[in-house]
């Protein structure tokens, strides 16, 4: 029972008779319910402070990547390589054993000369664009309270994702896509949670997009209607709004309702759009071949087109459930580097080219790393592989105001631990938020008594990595 019904029902509805005169010297509770589904809270709104980003792509590298096989070269874990660690057994998630050299090769790239693994030799070529956090921390050593930590600001299921939050507080630039896409082959660990809009209104959630599928038609089911044209669509709606309305006459607001009018509105506006921007055989061959034909290429060059066309923000998972997870040998970031570092390059390239760069941003990050010893549980079938590290990661971050050719802060010598300028996932989110032009303490949303907010009761902007 909500709160309305409570006051309805108890004491002889005497509590709805105050709510009543409470409110009717201002506007009646009809009024307020037409005016919140009149109003279309997707419309561009203002942010506190003129904004540097006013998208975001965030390329989710889902299972935990691991920072000394990627971004974070560490050659005293080459010179130490099958040793135990200095500093005695690691606080890890399962057991592990001595350091493990990383089997992949650095080399310095561009002006700034930072250091890449080759298994990333196209996103070196293009690392002068980008800043590279090597001291990012989170608070946990398992998946799922660090992908909600990455994507809501919480441990826990039940907080807006960060892409809500966006949405909500810029609402979106072309009202025929929704403002916030998730593109998946499947679902990652949790699934739409991770993408949620919870107690914020339903129009801010993610729209979920498998993009395993290759066809307009697939990939948004029922994207046309193939025994109403659009006059005849439109008029059934007006009808069911005009339903809907006479329900709001008699119950007041009911933001579940609110909601489903919203989402039929959006879906009905997306028949014009939707249909050309997925259809990414609409780009030439050389520019898909660029990309590659995986999963992962095919959403990065959705997300190309989705930004052109206004959307706010779009997140790309490189796979189904968490692919990054190496626990058993290290070399599978080799086969998966394949499909993402080509992908990752390309989508820098064209946003260059068609002067969205400096208005997107790119974030490249998996929702923790890894240790720099190699695991040696039970559960693994080759120990070759290295288990879950929470203490220090790297996130790859470029476009949108962010510094570029920078390094910023580091783990410590065997890369275990952040240890200079450490980052936590909050601090990244205050540093996104303020990108977008808001003050992060100050964009909240009243729920349940208590305003809330992404980055909860902490978070500093990184000011280090802002151009």
């Amino acid at each position: 029972m909500n709160r309305r019904d409570c006051l309805k029902q108890f004491g002889t509805g005497f509590g709805m008779t105050a709510f009543a005169q409470l409110v009717g010297s201002q506007m009646s509770a009809t009024q307020m319910a037409r005016a919140a589904v009149s109003s279309n809270p997707l419309a561009p709104k203002a942010p506190h402070y003129p904004a540097k980003t006013k998208h975001v792509i965030f390329l989710f590298l889902n299972g935990g990547p691991s920072q000394v096989d990627t971004f974070d070269p560490k050659p005293m874990l080459t010179k130490y390589n099958g040793q135990p660690m200095p500093s005695g057994n690691l606080k890890t998630e399962r057991k592990t054993g001595n350091l493990m050299r990383s089997p992949f090769e650095f080399q310095k790239h561009g002006q700034s000369g930072i250091e890449v693994s080759d298994i990333f030799p196209k996103l070196g070529a293009r690392i002068d664009d980008c800043c590279v956090i090597r001291s990012m921390y989170t608070d946990r050593p398992n998946h799922e309270p660090s992908l909600l930590l990455m994507n809501t600001g919480d441990k826990q299921v039940g907080r807006p994702s960060m892409g809500s939050w966006l949405t909500y507080g810029l609402g979106s630039e072309n009202q025929n896509l929704p403002g916030f896409v998730v593109l998946c082959p499947g679902f990652p660990v949790i699934g739409p949670q991770l993408w949620a809009s919870t107690f914020l209104p339903a129009v801010y959630q993610g729209t979920y997009i498998p993009n395993n599928e290759k066809t307009p038609d697939k990939l948004v089911q029922y994207i046309r209607n193939p025994e109403l044209d659009r006059t005849e669509q439109r008029r059934q709606l007006d009808l069911l709004g005009k339903l809907n309305e006479m329900h709001l006459q008699k119950a007041g607001a009911d933001r579940e309702l609110e909601a489903s009018i919203q989402a039929a509105e959006i879906a009905f506006r997306m028949q014009t759009e939707a249909p050309e921007v997925f259809d990414i055989s609409k780009e030439n061959e050389k520019t898909r071949a660029r990309y590659g034909e995986s999963d992962f290429g095919r959403g990065c060059l959705m997300a190309l087109r989705l930004v052109e066309k206004g959307v706010r923000m779009v997140q790309v998972y490189h796979g189904n459930s968490q692919p990054w997870d190496s626990h058993d040998d290290i070399q599978n970031h080799k086969r998966l580097a394949r499909d993402a570092d080509p992908a990752i390059a390309s989508l820098l390239e064209d946003l260059k080219l068609r002067g969205l760069l400096d208005e997107t941003l790119v974030i490249i990050s998996g929702e923790f790393g890894r240790t720099p010893v190699v695991e040696v549980s039970g559960l693994v079938r080759v120990q070759n592989g290295r288990d879950h590290n929470s203490h220090g990661f790297s996130t790859v971050l470029a476009g949108g105001g962010i510094k570029r050719g920078h390094i910023h802060g580091a783990t410590d010598d065997f890369g275990f631990k952040a240890q200079d300028k450490p980052v936590h996932i909050h601090d990244l989110h205050a540093t996104i938020l303020h990108l977008a032009g808001f003050d992060h303490t100050k964009l909240t949303y009243r729920y349940s008594g208590r305003d809330f907010r992404l980055t909860d009761v902490a978070g500093n902007v990184v000011q280090e990595i802002l151009a």
